[in-house]
């Protein structure tokens, strides 16, 4: 019996252990058994209660081979491992993946490539079985840190090397595809993993070649022959996949690993390859979610704004990609939020130039570093500009208006309350910057706008500050108000069509567009008109004005005769016409010859132009005859001449050649008819003086007056010698007043003329400068008459910031008379 009872051993181990035992040949060269392999395939779905039995078994054989070098059964396991995870999907399979999860384990620890490899094959396979039931218990840590250990392979041979990087990405690919879509495993999102998952494949699309490649998903980027064995277009393609997949909560989370990955490898300078990254993530995400990744951009501009400028102008580039991209579709709460921060970075990035500038010049010498920087600010400058202006730009009408007026509430204007920019620590310089640059930026916006009505376009809040930024003495800030005004105005896109100043041989040639003029715009021009009619005035007569502002203001003119006229304005642009002409000739301001010549050719362009959009043939004639005299006598008086390089000037203007300009008398002749009330020609446009003005341009009168009072008395002439003397000559003219009463007459029946026939705003507008004037007078005389009687306690005086006490003795106080006995 007990002969018997041993020679029964061996048959009687489990059945499973037998099946597995055959599959396993005596040369692993022959490879797996496939008749056995059958068999044990048909054992265990038969039987699927002893799968997890299998699966111990195979991985206990598979362990024991593993530290035995015994290769060839290696390979052999997991093929068995991975025939029969494919053939069984019952409920019995928990058991047996932990199994064969763990025999993958075994495989990723080993430093053989071959076995690396090996088992992340498998991982893969099993990734892309669809499980009936989750899993509460399965975690996949270790498997996220093996994979992205192997994705930052350092192998030596560079075949291997490339091998074990893709294992690692498909490794990581088959990880996002087993979790995203699980409910369950949402903590593969979690800041630990996604800080291993997104920096290895973001080492690997490094080493791309062509990152011009990017573009939205789908597009030949992702194709190729070599491109699975392609470690950076396999990573681009596991990055893309994951972001696709990522909810509204996890985005935070999968875009900050981007960000300090970037930091790290110091990528933002060149930027080429985090443009190329953000270009991904905002292909690759639903749009809804795009607000989050700007919102993580602009903190992270925010955390670095006192690295180098070129760091943060890749950063800001890196933001105009994304902003866009998000412009075309849902930005969500976000838009004034990326506007704020630019503006706030942009007032840093000036003041860090002028601080620097101001170090240079304090010192004895200028390095070249000290100009590098300041260039690299500019850069930093223009990208912020460019940012804003194409963000502005994508977005919708409504939004972009609100941009609009946003821009302009960060504007600094002199005598308005700036609540974001402190013009005082800028200084002049800085404040002029900062000007130009939002007013470049807002021409980027406003380019294509297309507004309804000029109301909605052009509020008052947005109109005045616009205008007085337009009185500044600078050049360079007017005509970009100008740009503004006209991307605004301009609604039919007519501005092309009217490039450079010229007098235009037949406009009917242009093909001009224009609409019948609504009732709102009529509106608009009659609450607003003789504002635009000033702000052009007080333009033409700058001393520094240009070839480009002359272009710019005659362009302006034509496009408010396009868009914005009717009988009544037309006249009203006439008048305007007429007086500039007039200022050009009286010249009170001693203006240069090259800037009155320079008026005379933009009234006679402008004219040349109105004459032909009003059809009226002898308006027409009128202006060709005026246009023809100055051809033949006075070219320097036409756009075509005056503003050549080397255009002969003359010493004056001769105002009795009345052949030479155009007459008042002569245009009301040819308006009048049905629709223009001509007699309104005859009132000669005289722009009102505002508040504006001193705000804007030049000193005050009190600085005037105190220069003046300033002045020693002992300089000044004795005033016997300035007494006039009085002979029968003077006491005849004085007791004559016949011509004092004619003049007087005539200034009654013009004022009476005026209030009968001037418009009802521009009235307004003159009493009420009349009323500012005469308050701002009498301001100024009780500032310098009422004056705190002296004490002897002594009057405090301010020096240089500090108040000082100054004692004035008894005697030399002076008292009314009154108080003196």
């Amino acid at each position: 019996m007990p002969a018997g009872v041993c020679g029964c051993c061996g048959p009687l181990r489990p059945r499973y252990k037998r099946l597995v035992d055959n599959i396993f040949p005596e040369d692993p060269k022959d490879g797996l058994s496939k008749s056995d392999m059958e068999k044990l395939t048909f054992y265990a779905v038969s039987a699927p209660e002893k799968l997890d039995r299998i699966g111990a078994y195979l991985a206990e054989r598979l362990s024991r081979d593993v530290v035995r070098h015994r290769y060839g059964y290696v390979v052999i396991a997991m093929e068995a491992l991975d025939q029969l995870l494919m053939a069984c999907h019952s409920q019995s399979i928990k058991p047996f993946v932990e199994s064969f999860l763990h025999m993958v384990a075994k495989l990723l620890e080993s430093q053989e490539p071959d076995l690396q490899v090996l088992g992340t094959n498998s991982f893969v396979k099993f990734a892309n079985i669809e499980e009936d039931t989750p899993s509460y218990h399965r975690r996949y840590d270790f498997f996220v840190s093996q994979f992205s250990a192997m994705c930052h392979s350092t192998h030596e041979d560079p075949e291997t090397r490339t091998r074990i990087r893709v294992a690692g990405i498909k490794g990581l690919q088959g990880v996002v595809r087993k979790t995203v879509n699980d409910e369950l495993q949402a903590i593969i999102w979690e800041p630990q993993h996604m800080d291993k998952l997104i920096p290895s494949m973001l080492f690997n699309m490094q080493d791309a070649e062509d990152l011009d490649r990017v573009g939205p998903p789908g597009t030949p980027s992702e194709t190729g022959q070599d491109g699975e064995e392609n470690p950076a277009s396999l990573a681009e393609s596991c990055f893309r996949e994951l972001l696709g997949r990522a909810a509204y909560g996890n985005m935070n989370n999968a875009v900050r690993p981007v960000l300090v990955h970037l930091d790290n490898h110091r990528l933002w300078e060149p930027n080429e390859f985090a443009v190329s990254c953000f270009r991904i993530i905002m292909y690759s995400i639903q749009a809804q979610h795009s607000h989050h990744v700007i919102q993580q951009v602009l903190g992270h501009l925010d955390m670095h704004n006192k690295n180098t400028p070129r760091m943060r102008a890749g950063i800001v580039q890196v933001l105009l990609e994304t902003v866009a991209i998000a412009a075309k579709g849902s930005v969500g709460p976000t838009v004034l939020e990326v506007f704020n921060t630019l503006l706030k970075h942009l007032r840093m990035s000036v003041d860090f130039e002028l601080g620097e500038n101001s170090r240079r010049n304090s010192g004895a010498s200028v390095s070249s570093s000290g100009r590098v920087k300041e260039s690299e600010e500019r850069i930093v400058q223009n990208a912020i500009i460019q940012t804003i202006g194409f963000f502005g730009g994508n977005l919708p009408d409504y939004q972009r208006a609100e941009v609009m007026m946003f821009i302009m509430g960060k504007v600094p204007v002199y005598g308005t309350p700036c609540h974001t920019l402190d013009t005082v620590k800028i200084g002049h310089q800085g404040t002029k910057r900062i000007q130009a640059m939002l007013l470049s930026s807002l021409i980027m916006v406003t380019s294509g706008f297309k507004s309804k009505t000029m109301v909605a376009a052009l509020p008052a809040p947005f109109l005045d500050p616009l205008f007085s930024i337009s009185l500044m003495e600078d050049c360079e800030l007017r005509q970009l108000v100008l740009e503004i005004l006209l991307n605004i105005i301009d609604r039919h896109d007519n501005r092309a069509k009217l490039r450079g100043i010229r007098i235009i041989p037949n406009v009917a040639a242009l093909k001009i567009k224009r609409e019948k003029i609504s009732k709102q715009d009529v509106g608009f021009m009659k609450k607003h008109g003789q504002q635009l009619y000033r702000h052009i005035y007080l333009g033409c007569k700058e001393e520094d004005n240009g070839h480009k502002n002359f272009e710019l203001l005659f362009t302006t003119l034509a496009v408010l005769t396009i868009e914005l006229a009717n009988e009544e304005v037309v006249v009203d642009l006439i008048r305007l016409a007429l007086a500039l002409q007039d200022m050009s000739l009286a010249n009170e301001e001693n203006m240069p010859m090259i800037i009155r010549c320079g008026i005379m050719a933009l009234v006679a362009a402008y004219l040349n132009f109105l004459s032909q959009m009003i059809a009226n043939p002898a308006f027409c004639q009128h202006v060709n005859k005026v246009i023809e005299m100055r051809n033949l006598e006075a070219p320097y008086l036409l756009p075509e001449h005056i503003f050549r390089e080397k255009c002969p000037l003359p010493n004056d203007l001769e105002k009795e050649d009345r052949s030479m300009y155009f007459q008042t008398v002569d245009l009301a002749e040819c308006l009048v008819g049905p629709g223009y009330n001509a007699e309104r020609l005859s009132i000669p446009y005289v722009p009102q003086v505002t508040d504006e003005d001193r705000l804007t341009r030049r000193k005050s009168l009190v600085d005037t007056i105190s220069l003046q009072v300033d002045f020693p008395s002992d300089s000044l002439p004795d005033k016997s010698l300035l007494a006039e003397e009085i002979t029968f000559e003077t006491l005849k003219k004085a007791i004559d007043t016949t011509g004092l009463e004619e003049q007087e007459k005539e200034k009654r029946r013009q004022v009476m003329e005026k209030f009968q026939k001037a418009p009802f705003e521009e009235i307004a507008a003159h009493c009420e400068s009349k009323a500012n004037m005469l308050h701002d007078r009498l301001a100024q005389i009780f500032e310098l008459t009422i004056r705190p009687p002296p004490s002897p306690s002594g009057v405090v005086s301010i020096s240089a910031g500090h108040a000082q006490h100054q004692s004035v003795p008894v005697y030399e106080m002076k008292f009314p008379d009154l108080c003196v006995y």
